[in-house]
């Protein structure tokens, strides 16, 4: 997998479908029609976010690799 920062990951989120709710600090949440599920993307100034949390991110999302 490779290095992924949190706006790549916002961005990714939106190609598939995912919308804005509200951003709090630092944070940005998403969420989909007719899905419970929400979203957090920590976004801090161009830092890579760890691996473990892009993969549970991912999961939630529905996302793979190919679609970073």
């Amino acid at each position: 997998m490779k290095p992924v920062t949190g706006p790549e990951l916002c961005r990714a989120l939106e190609r598939k479908g995912w919308r804005l709710l509200r951003s709090h600090g630092s944070h940005r949440i998403y969420g989909k029609e007719r899905n419970e599920a929400r979203v957090t993307v920590p976004v801090h100034a161009g830092r890579v976010l760890k691996t473990g949390l892009v993969k549970h991110l991912m999961r939630l999302a529905g996302l793979t690799d190919d679609d970073l």
